[in-house]
């Protein structure tokens, strides 16, 4: 089992709070990982959002090798962050090289073209590079987007927390994704640690997905660069949200029509029951199986959580006006939110996704039985 814990702030917070929330679940994880998703952030990134931001662990050769590529490129380096280790490395996690996220200029003639060739450009490039590296095992990349910094390692997450010093200010972000433990059904490998990123959608799950090798073939068949690596069955929960989003050109209120469809009965007296029927018919392939609670952050910073068919795993959301979280656990809001209307929690069922939007105002829950917007 692994616990999950994500933040929506107005005000940008530290990943601690959310590391800290992993803490008091930790009867529910075992401690072998933690990967942070952070994103509108503040400090020094925050007053460059358009830059895309690098961020993985680099060996020196590595570094060598990353500066040589972006050169090449025309990417020139417009701001650094290192996190230098601040004390002894936890027991069992490797010493590894430079933890770093850098944010980079775009070269001129990648910024004159449209924005969905830039961000196209920005993913093939972290594909290159990921795939640059593990033969050398010399570079790790985890993202290379706008606004958007990804840490993962091995170890307790309170105790990576301290040995990375994730508690600096310039870490300080609005959007926190945090899971923690690291994939232990397979070989240990970063790539397989949750949240997973693909142009700005994140998702991170409690779970396991037995649908996962048609879902995966399925979408390695979409001819898209972005749709690979899978060292992990939950990573299809990102990829399934970024075709909805992108290929299907549908909003986060049909991201469950896709992955859990209603059945026949329930869709009868349902007020888009043709469409629906059609979503299930032609996504079918993308039908999920299994436990899961799966939390994730759009690209435009929206949040949410989803459920399997059964409500086979734990999730909450609750907050109040300007901060709102969700948790695997109620412990966990209670420690990030101690001050919130408990009252007013939500444990998202089978049908319903669990929505806050970035202003941070309230909690929307979107229901399978509802009439859906149109898309077009």
């Amino acid at each position: 089992m692994c616990r999950l814990f994500a933040l929506s702030s107005r005000d940008p917070v530290s990943p601690m709070r959310a590391i800290e929330a992993l803490n008091v679940m930790k009867e529910g994880h075992d401690g072998s990982g933690v990967g942070l998703f952070l994103s509108d952030l503040g400090g020094p990134f925050g007053a460059m959002k358009d830059a895309p931001i690098l961020s993985g662990i680099f060996t020196d050769e590595g570094l060598n090798r990353l500066d040589a590529y972006m050169g090449e490129r025309g990417f020139v380096t417009r701001h650094t962050l290192v996190l230098d280790p601040r004390a002894k490395a936890p027991l069992g996690t490797p010493i590894r090289g430079t933890y770093m996220a850098r944010a980079y200029e775009v070269p001129a003639h990648l910024k004159a073209k449209p924005r969905a060739e830039q961000e196209l450009a920005f993913m093939l490039m972290r594909v290159e590079l990921r795939l640059m590296g593990e033969a050398a095992d010399d570079i790790r990349v985890f993202s290379f987007w706008p606004d958007t910094v990804m840490v993962k390692e091995v170890g307790d997450p309170m105790e990576i927390g301290e040995y990375l010093g994730l508690g600096r200010p310039e870490l300080d972000c609005r959007r926190i994704l945090a899971q923690g433990r690291q994939n232990t059904n397979y070989a240990i490998n970063l790539y397989a640690c949750h949240p997973f990123f693909l142009q700005g959608v994140c998702t991170m799950t409690n779970g396991e997905n037995t649908a996962f090798v048609p879902i995966r073939e399925y979408l390695l068949s979409r001819g898209f660069p972005g749709y690979m690596g899978y060292q992990s069955d939950s990573e299809v929960f990102a990829h399934i949200m970024h075709y909805t989003l992108n290929r299907l050109q549908f909003g986060i209120e049909y991201y469950k029509h896709v992955i859990t469809p209603l059945s026949d009965a329930e869709m009868e007296d349902h007020a888009d029951r043709a469409m629906l029927a059609r979503i299930k018919q032609t996504c079918r392939k993308l039908i999920i199986d299994g436990p899961n609670c799966v939390i994730g952050c759009l690209p435009d910073k929206t949040m949410f959580m989803v459920q399997d068919r059964k409500k086979l795993r734990p999730g909450v959301v609750g907050g109040k006006p300007g901060i709102f979280a969700f948790s695997s656990e109620i412990c966990g809001l209670d420690a990030a939110i101690p001050d919130r209307d408990q009252c007013a929690d939500f444990q998202p069922m089978h049908l319903d996704t669990a929505i806050v939007r970035p202003e941070c105002q309230e909690v929307t829950i979107c229901n399978q039985l509802q009439s859906l917007p149109r898309p077009h």
